[in-house]
């Protein structure tokens, strides 16, 4: 069986409250927060700070409602002025609590880097097709990079590069930042067959 995490975030504005606030959800409660809490008496909650952002982590929903209710008495309680999120839920599956945006695929990532995530790579028989090749694909929206009869040309996903590649007999690989992680200091694209 999965756990479950939830949480409540507490910004507070200045660092001072945000500590007097961890001390007094770990000791002693105004009234009105010390009555909600009855109800998670058996149960322990882990609470955290981080600057001025206090973190309450508990194991369920129902918890987790019932600590925004004693955060949020006790900030009344002693007139600190916090921004107070919605109860949170992680998501082991994406890594990331469902109030953080969800990151796209790695695909998505290098696009918003300004690479190409994936090349195909062609070889034509003379400079002068390479040539006529490349101005083609410029025509229809690619960037190719021509190196004598050598031709490089990204693509935003696989299926695009396989689908050029099957069109242009071209040979498909990983591209963008992928290539400078896996060769960093390596600016060479490796073709099949001899040079000429």
């Amino acid at each position: 069986m999965a756990e479950d995490d939830w949480r409540i975030r507490v910004e507070v504005e200045e660092d001072e409250h945000a500590a007097g606030l961890l001390d007094r959800l770990a000791g002693d409660l105004g009234s009105e927060a010390r009555e909600l809490a009855e109800e998670l008496r058996e149960r322990r909650l882990a609470v955290s700070r981080d600057g001025a952002t206090v973190f309450v982590y508990a194991d369920t929903r129902t918890e987790a409602e019932q600590a925004y209710r004693i955060v949020e008495a006790e900030l009344r309680e002693n007139g600190i002025e916090a921004r107070t999120s919605r109860i949170e839920h992680w998501l082991d599956d994406e890594d990331r609590w469902d109030s953080e945006p969800g990151s796209g695929t790695w695909e998505e990532e290098e696009l918003g880097r300004g690479y190409a995530p994936w090349e195909v790579r062609v070889e034509c028989s003379s400079r002068q097709e390479a040539s006529k090749l490349a101005a083609q694909l410029q025509q229809e929206g690619y960037k190719p990079e021509r190196r004598f009869q050598y031709l490089i040309v990204g693509t935003a996903n696989r299926e695009d590069a396989v689908a050029l590649a099957a069109r242009v007999h071209g040979e498909v690989e990983p591209g963008g930042e992928l290539v400078y992680e896996t060769s960093p200091s390596n600016p060479f694209a490796i073709f099949g067959g001899l040079g000429t």
